[in-house]
């Protein structure tokens, strides 16, 4: 098989320096490519290759950043937070799976598709847009926060649902090729206007034989019907329950949805601007979740501070920050204890609307959180590496200052034989990690009403 990437004049952004180590890091990847086809002893010479491609693309990223310094580009706050999610996050995991894997040819080709699709869509997109010739492609995507907002929702939903810790890699995905893939649309809109959002999954498609294909107990290596439909039917669940988190999204209805072609996603990305567009590796795989939906963005994220509006910004800022330190005190303190930073995160959460969090991930890191700051209630894992739940819980119970401080564990079980040997120290209750969001939720609530009567 030949795979080659060529160099086309496209590619070119007119400005020498850059558009000579675009050609150079292309035809670094063509020589990857080429040592890859020849044999099995090429793997030493490839893993050299590929520090040499890394090397190459960090300088690279440097002097592009240098020339967009001087001449004073207003996009490269964006185009520098690009550059740092490839370097260090993105280049980082598949360096991982090809150490892990000891260089095998699917991490290879894996590594060599990613990056060679990352290079000649940042070429096209953002390095063109440098020079005016197109604008950036990430000129319109959500605030910070609520990016910050769906990614920890999405970690939360994939632990929840498969039991996976994943950890997102790329926040500027656009459309690159990891393995075999598989590209789902699915359309929501509302009967009383035409605003429409579109949400984009890609599936690696061995994450989906080792997620769904496996919860269905079917045993193959390879895509059928019946994984594809689960898939399908999966997939709704989990933006249905993304989209619970924003209430922008209230009586959004699913109204079309189709499977795509590599092609057909490339078209999407080429005509659409994404207002979220972020890559996650799971461990058992890769995934993308893009969102399309310009009107998130109609409400705006605040009043620019001008001249004239300044002092009055600036004291309505102060008051709000007072209005919310009072609400604040008056809520109660949860203490969080877990090692699973999922865990952590997703009830951080579901509660904190309501409450005060605090999170550690282990039962000594607890003790000294419970010195500096006294929660109101503990929510206690129970199965943790080398100091467990039962041994925490013992630890508060011999302090006299901490007997009193009520504990719900945290349990992925509720076996009779567990709960005996915590009974003697009087934990408040018990609570399954795989129930849903809203029951956990309720129960909390429902202990603080009983508390507070």
């Amino acid at each position: 098989m030949d795979t080659r990437f060529v160099w086309r004049e496209e590619f070119n952004i007119g400005v020498d320096n850059i558009d000579k180590e675009h050609q150079r890091l292309f035809k670094i990847i063509n020589k990857l490519f080429a040592m890859k086809e020849e044999d099995k002893n090429s793997q030493w010479a490839c893993q050299e290759g590929i520090k040499f491609f890394k090397g190459h693309a960090v300088k690279h990223f440097a002097d592009e950043e240098a020339y967009m310094i001087s001449i004073g580009y207003e996009g490269i706050g964006q185009h520098k937070l690009i550059h740092r999610e490839f370097r260090e996050n993105t280049l980082p995991a598949l360096e991982q799976e090809l150490e892990q894997t000891n260089y095998s040819q699917d991490a290879i080709d894996h590594f060599l598709g990613v990056c060679a699709g990352w290079l000649i869509g940042h070429t096209l997109t953002e390095d063109q847009a440098i020079t005016g010739e197109r604008t950036s492609d990430w000129e319109k995507v959500l605030p910070g926060e609520e990016l910050d907002t769906l990614k920890k929702v999405i970690v939360q939903l994939v632990f929840d649902m498969f039991h996976l810790e994943s950890r997102m890699i790329s926040s500027a995905y656009r459309g690159e090729k990891f393995g075999k893939g598989v590209y789902y649309r699915l359309v929501y809109g509302t009967n009383e206007d035409e605003k429409r959002q579109e949400v984009i999954l890609v599936f690696e498609e061995k994450l989906l034989i080792n997620t769904v294909g496996k919860i269905m107990g079917i045993q193959t290596n390879k895509l059928d019907t019946k994984i594809i439909h689960a898939a399908r039917y999966t997939s709704r669940q989990f933006v249905a329950r993304t989209m619970e988190h924003f209430p922008d999204m209230e009586g959004y209805k699913l109204k079309e949805e189709n499977l795509l072609s590599y092609e057909e996603l490339q078209r999407i990305f080429d005509k659409e601007k994404v207002q979220a567009s972020l890559l996650f590796d799971t461990g058992s795989g890769y995934f993308a979740y893009c969102v399309i939906a310009p009107h998130l963005l109609e409400k705006g994220v605040g009043t620019p501070i001008e001249k004239e509006n300044a002092m009055e910004e600036v004291e309505k800022y102060l008051m709000k920050r007072e209005e919310q330190a009072e609400e604040e005190a008056l809520k109660p303190k949860i203490l969080i204890v877990d090692d699973s930073m999922t865990i952590r995160e997703g009830m951080k959460n579901l509660l904190g609307e309501d409450y005060e969090i605090a999170s550690v991930e282990s039962g000594v890191a607890a003790i000294r959180a419970i010195t500096l700051n006294r929660p109101d209630l503990i929510l206690l894992d129970y199965e943790m590496p080398v100091c467990d739940g039962r041994q925490t819980l013992e630890m508060l119970r011999s302090e006299k200052e901490f007997e009193d401080i009520p504990v719900i564990f945290l349990t992925g079980r509720r076996d009779p034989e567990s709960m005996i040997k915590v009974m003697p120290l009087k934990p408040a209750g018990y609570l399954l990690k795989n129930s849903k969001p809203a029951e956990i939720k309720k129960e909390i609530d429902h202990f603080f009403e009983k508390k507070k009567a």
